[in-house]
């Protein structure tokens, strides 16, 4: 069964800094359009940032916009989240998905996405 296998979460202080990863081992990798998604506690999901197949196009929602990066290495089957200057609101479980196809979409139905990490958890406290 194919899986998305998710990295890098920690506890960290106000102002540092993490870098997640999403591993999709036996993937056409390049085949779909990841994206990242965040859960806080109690709170709904959310899209937070995704990107091409191709790694032409990307998109960041507004919250993390000039603090968070996404990238993905086709070559080694990754994707990235880059996350700096954390904040106390960015507390999360965070998730990977894979969607077929070269578009980024967002949508809180899990079932429009063929694959889904079982999350990282990053907590950003002081």
């Amino acid at each position: 069964e194919l899986q998305l296998l998710e990295s890098g979460g920690g506890s960290v202080q106000p102002g540092e800094s993490l870098r997640l990863s999403c591993a999709a081992p036996g993937f056409a990798f390049r085949s779909y359009a990841m994206h990242w998604f965040r859960q806080a506690p109690g709170k709904k999901i959310e899209g937070v940032a995704g990107i091409s197949g191709d790694g032409t196009y990307d998109y960041h929602a507004h919250a993390v916009k000039g603090r968070f990066t996404i990238s993905r290495d086709n070559a080694y089957n990754t994707l990235y989240l880059q996350l700096n200057s954390l904040q106390t609101e960015d507390t999360a479980k965070y998730y990977c998905a894979a969607r077929r196809g070269n578009t980024v979409v967002f949508t809180t139905n899990r079932d429009f996405y063929s694959y889904w990490g079982q999350g990282t958890q990053v907590t950003v406290s002081s």
